[in-house]
């Protein structure tokens, strides 16, 4: 398949990266200033192209908006997630559907807050939309949540942000307060210098809102989402639920059309007790029971896998 990928980010450039070794060619790639074009039936050379980006911090010397006119087989939508109108991230899957192109998107915002829109363009449209890489990295939580079909599972929970579980890791661990723990993620690279996206509880309620979407065929965003974040959380609540073999996690959960998100006690040793960046989605089934699905939750190669799939997927001809 031949790919544009919009958006040169952690997840972009690895998609950049990696996508030759899964069978793909990239022949577009665009930064919010920037885009470098293949010319006729030629591929470009990721090497070239990340190199440009690190020393240059541009990709290319077109505008962003021709990496969208490209000949390309999917788009590849990984610029940051947005709230509200999902824009740009909308935008660029709309364009791309309307000239009957597939998206893969790593980019939340358009699932998360504008799904039925989404869905109503690419009902019009010979592509589709995928978008595993939306929650929790490389776990493949939509897809199995698809292939058990969304009417057979009975609700999803679990730890979907790495942020965040690494500080209550570590507050647990070394009874360290909040604000030392944190410190101590943004200097490793694992929190952002503004962290509030993670430790508020928003990222992992959008993940959340993605399942309730894909559970009960739309109509949720994030303003349906109930969110407590782990900010100013005590570090004697850690050392209180220690004391009853207990911890605690930031959880999300979407069941009987309810989305949660907030700090929950979960046993110290229990499945959900996963630590420090590492993620897991937890599925209950009516058949199948409970389903346990644990890996790294974010990361470039972890998350450009989760997308190169979804490539995969669309290539086979069954789903063509």
């Amino acid at each position: 398949m031949r790919l544009a990928v919009v958006g040169a980010g952690v997840v972009g450039r690895a998609v950049v990266d990696l996508a030759a070794s899964y069978g793909h060619d990239v022949v577009a790639v665009a930064d919010s200033s920037s885009s470098v074009v293949a010319p006729n039936d030629e591929t470009l050379a990721p090497d070239s192209v990340l190199a440009r980006k690190s020393e240059e911090d541009v990709v290319g010397d077109d505008a962003p908006e021709a990496a969208l006119d490209a000949d390309y087989d999917v788009l590849v939508e990984a610029t940051p997630t947005t709230l509200g109108d999902a824009e740009p991230g909308y935008g660029h899957a709309v364009a791309a559907l309307e000239h009957d192109r597939h998206v893969v998107l790593a980019n939340k915002g358009p699932v998360a807050e504008r799904y039925d829109d989404l869905r109503a363009v690419e009902h019009d449209s010979a592509g589709r939309v995928l978008f595993e890489a939306t929650v929790g990295g490389a776990i493949p939580a939509v897809t199995t949540i698809d292939d058990l079909g969304p009417a057979h599972v009975t609700a999803v929970r679990g730890v979907l942000n790495g942020t965040a579980n690494f500080v209550l890791t570590r507050m647990a661990a070394e009874g360290l307060d909040y604000e030392h723990v944190l410190a101590e993620a943004q200097d490793l690279g694992v929190a952002e210098a503004d962290p509030s996206f993670d430790v508020e509880g928003t990222d992992a309620a959008l993940k959340c809102v993605i399942l309730a979407n894909v559970l009960y065929g739309g109509g949720y965003s994030l303003a349906d989402a109930e969110v407590e974040g782990i900010d100013g959380l005590p570090t004697e609540s850690l050392s209180l639920a220690a004391e009853d073999g207990m911890t605690v996690r930031l959880i999300g959960s979407v069941e009987d059309g309810v989305i949660r998100v907030g700090p929950r006690l979960v046993p110290e040793h229990g499945t959900l007790a996963v630590s420090g960046t590492r993620n897991i989605v937890q599925i209950e089934t009516d058949h199948a029971g409970r389903l346990n699905i644990s890996g790294r939750g974010a990361g470039g190669p972890e998350t450009a896998t989760a997308v190169l799939a979804d490539v995969g997927r669309l290539s086979r001809p069954d789903d063509a």
